[in-house]
Parts: C-alpha cells; sequence; structure tokens
C-alpha cells in the first residue's frame, strides 16, 4: 500500500480515486511555473461585497447546492467584519487551539514533533501555526468544509499548513470529487495526499448543508441593514426641522427675511420678535430607533447562540484564560469543532510527516493528537473522585477479607474508567513491604 491507499485506509473513504489523467496537480510544472509568475500565489484575486440582501443569500444557496461555494465564502467572509460575531466566533476558534495539546502513540515520533516546545515553538507548531488551524477550524464551522495546503519550505524537513480561502472551493456532483478553482483552472483536491488537506465537520456528503452560514448570514444581513436605516435615522433627526412663523398681515418681503434669518440660525442665536413671529424646532418623539434596536438585537443574539450554543457576556473580563473558553462556549460545541479538527490533522496532517520521516510502514503507528477541553473543575472533581474511589476500595477490600472476599479490581477499573499497568515484581515487593511495616501512634498519656 502506498501513502494514498493508506491514506485512503485512514480516512475510512475508497472514493478518494486517483485524479482524473490530464488534470494540473501542486507539483505538476505548469502549476510551479504559473506560481513563480505570480509570487507563489496560487489562487486568483478574491472578489469583493460589501453590501448583501437576503436575495443574495438566496442566490448563495442555490450555488452551493450546485457546487459553487464562492458566494457563501464572502459572504461569511464579510460577516467578521462584525465586532460581535467576530469575537463569539474566534472564541471557538482561536481560544479552542490554544488550549493545551495531547498526543498519543508512538513515543519517537511524538518526541519528534515535540521538539523545541520547551524553548518556543515545537515541530508540531511549526508544522500547524495556532492561527491557520483557526482559520480551517473557523471554515468548517460557517461553511462546513474547509481546505488547507501543505506547502515545502526550504531548509527543513517538514512541511507548514497554509489555510486556503474556501471562495475558491468546487465540488462536481458527477465525479464526487472537490476542485480548488486556481490561477490557471480547476486543480483536484485528494485529501490526505501530502499537499492537500480537506477538512470536512460538515460531513463527507454536501458538508455545506450543515454549516451554519445561512443562519449567520440571514442573521448578518438584517442587523446590517438595521444599522444603516438606524444610522440614518439618526442623521435626520439629529438635526430637526426649524419651523418660522409670520403673522398673517406679513408681507412676501417680510416673510422672505424672517425665513433668511432663521436659516442662518447657528451656536448661541438669540432672535428679537414682535408679536404674532414665531421661531421652534420640529423634532420626532425619539421612540423611531427602538425597531432598529431590536432588529440588531435579535441578530447579535442569533449569531451568538448559533455559535456558542447559548447567550454569553462579550463585555469586560481579564483577557483569555484556559478555563474562560468553557464559560462562553457550550462544552458540547467545543468538544465537536476540536475532534473534528483533529481528525482532520490526524489523518491528512501527521501522516505525511511519518511517512517523510519513517517511511510508509511506520504509518501504522502514527500518532494522533487532540486538545485538552475538559473544564479546569472538571479536573479538581476527577481527583477528588478518584481519592474517594481509592479509600472506598481500601474501605471494601478489608472488609470483605473478614469473609474470605475481595473485590474485583479490574471491574472497579472499568467502572471508573481507569486506565491501569501490570505492576512489576520490585515494585510488588515494595508495596507489601510498606504494607507491612507496624505503624506508631503517640498516646497522649492521662494525669
Amino acid at each position: 500500500m502506498g501513502l494514498r491507499d493508506r491514506i485512503a485506509a485512514l480516512l475510512g473513504v475508497s472514493a478518494y480515486a486517483p485524479p482524473p489523467a490530464n488534470t494540473p496537480s501542486l507539483d505538476s510544472r505548469e502549476v510551479k511555473r504559473a506560481r513563480e509568475v505570480h509570487g507563489g500565489q496560487l489562487a486568483p484575486m478574491p472578489a469583493s461585497q460589501t453590501r448583501w440582501y437576503l436575495d443574495d443569500l438566496e442566490a448563495a444557496v442555490h450555488a452551493a447546492d450546485s457546487g459553487w461555494l464562492g458566494q457563501a465564502a464572502r459572504l461569511m467572509r464579510d460577516a467578521r467584519s462584525d465586532g460581535k460575531f467576530a469575537g463569539v466566533l474566534s472564541t471557538r476558534t482561536g481560544g479552542l487551539v490554544r488550549l493545551p495539546k495531547r498526543f498519543r502513540g508512538d513515543a519517537e515520533m511524538i518526541a519528534a514533533l515535540e521538539v523545541g516546545h520547551e524553548h518556543a515553538r515545537s515541530v508540531f507548531d511549526e508544522m500547524f501555526p495556532a492561527t491557520e488551524l483557526a482559520l480551517l477550524a473557523a471554515d468548517g464551522v460557517l461553511l462546513g468544509v474547509g481546505v488547507a495546503e501543505l506547502c515545502e519550505v526550504q531548509g527543513r524537513d517538514y512541511p507548514v499548513m497554509v489555510r486556503r480561502d474556501p471562495e475558491f472551493l468546487v465540488y462536481r456532483w458527477n465525479e464526487a470529487r472537490w476542485y480548488f478553482r486556481s490561477i490557471i483552472g480547476l486543480i483536484p483536491i485528494t485529501p490526505g495526499d501530502g499537499r492537500w488537506i480537506l477538512h470536512t465537520p460538515g460531513g463527507r456528503e454536501a458538508p455545506w448543508q450543515n454549516g451554519l452560514w445561512r443562519a449567520i448570514g440571514n442573521a448578518y444581513i438584517r442587523k446590517s441593514h438595521a444599522r444603516e436605516h438606524k444610522a440614518n435615522w439618526e442623521a435626520k433627526l439629529a438635526n430637526p426641522a426649524r419651523v418660522a412663523t409670520a403673522p398673517a398681515g406679513a408681507t412676501d418681503s417680510q416673510l422672505d427675511e424672517w425665513v433668511q434669518q432663521v436659516m442662518a440660525w447657528g451656536i448661541n442665536t438669540v432672535f428679537g420678535m414682535r408679536p404674532g413671529y414665531d421661531a421652534k424646532l420640529l423634532e420626532s418623539n425619539g421612540r423611531g430607533h427602538e425597531s432598529f434596536d431590536k432588529t440588531i438585537d435579535d441578530a447579535d443574539e442569533e449569531m451568538t447562540v448559533a455559535i456558542a450554543g447559548q447567550t454569553v457576556t462579550t463585555d469586560g473580563g481579564a483577557g483569555f484564560q484556559n478555563s474562560d473558553i468553557h464559560k462562553s462556549i457550550r462544552a458540547d460545541l467545543i468538544k465537536e469543532t476540536s475532534d473534528g479538527l483533529a481528525y482532520t490533522i490526524n489523518t491528512q496532517g501527521i501522516p505525511p510527516f511519518v511517512h517523510a520521516r519513517w517511511g510508509e510502514d511506520a504509518l501504522d503507528r502514527s500518532p494522533v493528537v487532540e486538545w485538552d477541553v475538559t473544564p479546569a473543575k472538571d479536573r479538581n472533581s476527577e481527583a477528588t473522585a478518584l481519592v474517594s474511589v481509592a479509600n472506598a476500595m481500601k474501605g471494601l477490600d478489608e472488609a470483605l477479607a473478614k469473609h474470605g472476599k475481595k473485590i474485583d479490581v479490574e471491574a472497579m477499573c472499568t467502572q471508573f474508567g481507569l486506565r491501569t499497568t501490570a505492576a512489576t515484581a520490585d515494585e510488588i515487593a515494595a508495596a507489601l513491604a510498606n504494607a507491612s511495616k507496624p505503624k506508631l501512634e503517640l498516646v497522649r498519656g492521662g494525669a
């Protein structure tokens, strides 16, 4: 089995067949030549759209179901200009990838991934920068799919992951294959081939249908329109209309002169008026903005609940801490995002590194990474529970010994999810020696 076959086995998908014949790849001559001319750039210039309507959202839905994600991706890119949405999203993605990581698997390979961690950044952090991981995770949350490229770096034997804009993702239903729309045309994407990473937490079939972009897009468009209408309302009513009244017997010239004086109304203007003349301001009741405010608040709540699973407090605070993320984002959503991202990295990111260092046969021992999303308070509860379990097991063992019985240690460990290893002969002997030592107690004597 080659690298592609082994990765396909890891992914559990047999449909990732070799790309069609006569199609360019990232390593083909024409792609390399085009990238050299464009300074290494792969994607064409992105399209900008700064004003959105609900018709645009409907068009994006139809385009996405046809396999073109450009309009949906542009909508989500523009939605990040909203401060409330960007802040909550960054907590779920940027906050997540900066939580502690845990590796499992071959000790030698884990040590190689952790090289440099004690100084600044480890090899894993160099291969998968936190910012790129956060952007990829955000694409997965919003669009249900994201794409990245493993780019070679001169001077070192491991690549760096670069997230690519999902605006250029294309899915062909008749081929069941993803393509990237590049500067030279469509390039087929083969997940896990050592160059492409396809992140699909939305599912393997039509993942865009399970992203949050439709709900977020609807709320963002309504909010942006409400903000524009509110700004227009405030601009008009910030300077109320001036009303000038002249007596019924005033001539046209007197009326024009009076109107000119009112039009020249400035700061600290003083009018001297005879009976019959009057000047006043025509102001609104000041409540017209409430409709716009309600729409904005509803949109903020909808976007927040979609991302965080609850309404979070976004003001104040002393800065981000590892435990703060669990107060802002529902725990199961943190776990969902971390598991999806870890699965992608474990099946498409780490294996190419293992293959390059140790060969194809080592792929069966490829380590895996996961983010520690357990809240700190849960760790304290777990530690307290383990102490209680240990005391209970000891007490039960002593009580049952009087009847010639003992507890089933293996069953107890399984029940409480404890991982155990077989003790060595020296460890058993030391434990027995400590248990047989006499215990001396000081007893206070009477007077």
